[in-house]
């Protein structure tokens, strides 16, 4: 176990929530980590620091100023329930988190994962913050033949609670930090690099030959279905202002702005993130690729008039907003539109 708890610390304690450890930063960074990456979260964690430096400038933030600190970062709900908890912290709980896990998870937007992350991280207490990471790398480390899943996590906790994993450990910081170093890299669901890893003299699944075996998962795993999208961005620009509408919830990039878009063709039939594009015929000059989920988008600028969004049942509220390629209240897909624009002018 040193040998991972060094190895750990030795590779990773220059990531910036390491550094000068708090239990808001690790509130902040867990919710960032929330279905991004690492060196994503690396890009980003001490501007929104540096923006919102505690619970308490966090909770009384207008949504257009949590939004612009978050542009990036993706998945804007997220941002919206990290608010949302640091109001509950600063006004009900007078800025102080709770230091028991039934509290801590009555907080909506603070589950199971999050509360013993906060414990077990942010405050040094005995804690697991069990995700599908730690997990798996448990259950190869100690032959866990549970089938994954809520029940397997359970049973890991729970042996952590009697002390059967675990028991000698100095620093449950240290120690969640370590497993999930590992499960990030050298243990990872479809990929070991056993020849690497500073646990493999006691882990069962290296001893086994069939790492990947563990944990055993009785679901056949689903094809992720990749769609294409082709979207038309109409730009109407007006001396020095551009025509955008604000996005919904329920709508991608929900709280940003966006020039008027329509789909000429989808490989998604049930898509309705944007209407249907009516006239076919438009001339498109400029065009580039965006992404977001499981759909890989093109993106095609046409320069146009009101006219045109009347003529194809546009029916979103508009406003004109001045023209800044670096807004950070424009949706990215805007902003490469706009700039490709720019750009040609320019030339």
């Amino acid at each position: 176990m040193q040998e991972l708890l060094k190895w750990s610390q030795r590779e990773f304690k220059e990531l910036p929530w390491r550094k000068n450890r708090s239990l808001y930063g690790t509130l902040v960074s867990e919710i960032m980590l929330q279905q991004t990456t690492v060196s994503t979260v690396k890009n980003h964690f001490e501007k929104f620091l540096a923006t919102f430096p505690d619970l308490e400038s966090l909770a009384e933030a207008t949504e257009e100023e949590l939004l612009i600190a978050w542009k990036g970062l993706g998945y804007y709900r997220r941002a919206r329930n990290l608010k949302k908890i640091a109001e509950i912290l600063v006004f009900e709980h007078a800025g102080v988190f709770p230091k028991d896990l039934g509290t801590l998870q009555k907080i909506p937007g603070i589950g199971p994962y999050t509360s013993n992350a906060l414990l077990g991280i942010g405050m040094d207490e005995p804690a697991l913050a069990i995700d599908a990471n730690l997990e798996r790398v448990i259950a190869r480390l100690f032959g866990y033949k549970s089938q994954k899943g809520l029940k397997l996590q359970k049973e890991i906790y729970q042996a952590f609670i009697d002390k059967k994993i675990f028991h000698k450990v100095k620093s449950y910081r240290a120690l969640n930090e370590a497993l999930m170093d590992l499960g990030r890299t050298y243990c990872q669901a479809r990929k070991a690099s056993c020849e690497l890893c500073p646990m493999k003299q006691d882990c069962t699944g290296f001893s086994s030959g069939k790492p990947l075996a563990l944990p055993f998962d009785a679901v056949e795993k689903k094809t992720l279905v990749e769609h294409e999208i082709y979207l038309l961005r109409v730009f109407i620009l007006k001396k020095d202002k551009i025509l955008v509408y604000k996005k919904t919830d329920g709508e991608w990039l929900s709280g940003q702005y966006e020039v008027p878009t329509f789909i000429m063709k989808s490989t998604d039939e049930k898509l309705k993130q944007y209407p249907m594009l009516k006239i076919k015929k438009v001339e498109t000059p400029l065009t580039y690729k965006t992404g977001i989920t499981k759909y890989k988008i093109y993106n095609s600028i046409a320069l146009s008039d009101e006219k045109f969004l009347k003529r194809n049942g546009f029916n979103k509220t508009l406003e004109w907003r001045s023209i800044t390629a670096d807004d950070a209240n424009l949706s990215t897909a805007t902003s490469k539109g706009l700039k490709k624009i720019l750009d040609k002018m320019i030339r």
